[in-house]
């Protein structure tokens, strides 16, 4: 066995890599939706293939990684995933997006569930409350990922183009950090159901994670917009958005350890609910762009810790093998993560953006009171 520290820096990569990846989409979002001339719903109804191809990918990624091990699985997986980043950038009309969304959101669902599994066996081996600092690297790549939207904007890069070059870099950085030598746990235990949903305990672990992760997709997908068609920002400050959003995540993870050690799960998640709360209020109360990237910094630190928390917990479930509880977790967990924009895509087309965003207030409250099932099973 390696390393602890060699191999929490091999899965780091891996979550910078899957954060960096859906940073640079969310970024160029709306350049996509100009060159297509997409409406909000429209985008809203492409954006629901992405969260379908997740949620399809949860149960079948997770029997793969409990049989041949999260390592060979997230490596495979991360190439692919790859390059369907590419495919987004080529697509032309509504349905051939909505298929390259099909297929981005799989490979990005797929990863997910076996990194996190990985990273479930680097915590263990740790024995310390490390999830929450691969999570800060997978909001660090996605912050990296957005602020390369901003440059690419500046440049004038295509959107082909931008994808080609920041998606190969970061994969090839990302490969050759994971290149470590690890023993991942196999089991042949494992479930039939078409998909991975949660049972028991892991339910209310399920709907917590589902509650940030609804926000967390929500901003990751439709913060450029808002700052623009709301907030009347120009295009390149539009982009900052997500960074915003990213590096107050990203510092809160990094501290995450602490936190829960200190204050533990319950009293973290709660604190994390009201910060979001709030920040989620100045959003959809603000009239000029910088209270509204003020409220995304404060819904980056609400929801920091709310997903490394739950898939800590579903890790150490003792009824369930790892794989298959990561994958029922994220069925809800990061399918809200992916349908949360598009709901906010259809409530904007009905009413209006700034009241769409209003509908994670009452989730960011439900987080506070569900903070309790996130305490780790030992």
């Amino acid at each position: 066995m390696i390393g602890v520290f060699s191999a929490w820096r091999a899965v780091a990569a891996m979550f910078i890599l899957n954060g960096a990846l859906f940073g640079i989409w969310a970024s160029r979002i709306p350049a996509v939706r100009d060159r297509l001339d997409l409406s909000h719903d429209a985008l809203g109804y492409g954006l629901l293939f992405m969260a379908a191809g997740a949620v399809c990918s949860f149960p079948v990624t997770g029997r793969l990684t409990d049989r041949y091990g999260a390592v060979a699985v997230t490596r495979i997986v991360a190439v692919l995933y790859t390059l369907s980043l590419v495919l987004l950038a080529v697509a032309v009309g509504f349905w051939v997006l909505a298929f390259c969304l099909f297929v981005f959101g799989a490979f990005h669902g797929s990863m997910d569930v076996a990194m996190n599994a990985w990273a479930a066996e680097v915590e263990q081996a740790y024995d310390k409350p490390v999830m929450s600092s691969f999570h800060a690297m997978w909001s660090l790549g996605a912050g990296l990922g957005a602020l390369s939207g901003y440059m690419a904007v500046q440049m004038g890069l295509t959107v082909l183009v931008h994808f080609l070059v920041a998606g190969g870099a970061v994969v090839a950085f990302a490969l050759a950090l994971s290149w470590v030598r690890w023993t991942s746990k196999r089991s042949d235990r494992s479930q039939s159901s078409v998909f991975a949903l949660p049972s028991g305990a892991l339910i209310l672990v399920g709907f917590a994670a589902m509650c940030g992760a609804l926000g967390e997709g929500a901003v990751a997908d439709w913060s450029a917009i808002f700052l623009r068609d709301v907030s009347g920002a120009p295009e390149s400050v539009a982009a900052l958005g997500y960074a915003v959003f990213s590096v107050t995540m990203v510092a809160f993870r990094l501290a995450g350890a602490v936190v829960i050690t200190w204050f533990g799960p319950a009293a973290t998640a709660r604190f994390g609910g009201i910060c979001a709360a709030l920040g989620v209020f100045a959003v959809v109360s603000s009239v000029a762009p910088l209270p509204a990237l003020a409220g995304f910094a404060l819904m980056g630190i609400g929801y920091a810790v709310i997903m490394p928390l739950a898939f800590s917990r579903a890790a150490s479930d003792p009824h369930v093998p790892p794989g298959q509880a990561i994958a029922s977790v994220a069925t809800l967990g990061y399918g809200g993560l992916l349908i949360g924009p598009p709901l906010i895509g259809f409530l904007a087309e009905l009413f209006s953006l700034r009241l769409a965003f209003a509908v994670l207030l009452p989730l960011a409250v439900l987080i506070v009171l569900l903070a309790g099932a996130l305490k780790r099973a030992d």
